[in-house]
């Protein structure tokens, strides 16, 4: 029993040793995420590939699960490369300007990653980002249509 006690006390005290260390968040690490994400937003519906590269990991996977609920489930496959093609011809251009929202929220910031939503109206993005060679890039997307009112 008192080796578990001490055991726990060094878990502990370890965690607390990393958390004091851990460097704090600025407000520059959330305007660099959030311009990333409308990059990443903005360059598809203005058909933007450059501002689109700009905000992505080359190694980039954004899915998609289609027919979430039947017994069929495919998880769809998208590169940073396709996303880029898609964008530069004019991947938004069916999407009416009404329809076109870009609600970035970030969700979590931890070190060098974070989590974001976007509320694109018609879709919802959640974006992995991270800290790499000095900028912020989109990492993983995982996304599903909204519900049709």
């Amino acid at each position: 029993m008192r080796k578990l006690g001490a055991m726990l006390a060094l878990i502990a005290a370890v965690g607390m040793i990393n958390a004091a260390s851990a460097p704090a968040q600025t407000a520059a690490d959330s305007s660099a995420i959030i311009a990333t994400a409308l990059d990443y937003i903005d360059g598809f519906y203005t058909s933007d590939a450059a501002r689109m590269e700009r905000a992505l990991h080359p190694e980039l996977a954004k899915r998609i699960v289609r027919d979430p609920s039947g017994p069929e489930s495919q998880l769809e496959n998208m590169t940073a490369q396709q996303l880029i093609d898609v964008t530069g011809r004019g991947g938004a251009a069916g999407i009416p300007e009404e329809a076109r929202k870009k609600d970035v929220t970030i969700l979590d910031i931890y070190h060098n990653m974070a989590s974001v939503r976007i509320d694109a109206g018609v879709w919802i993005d959640y974006l992995h980002v991270a800290g790499w060679n000095g900028e912020w890039k989109i990492i993983n997307v995982l996304w599903e249509m909204a519900p049709r009112d």
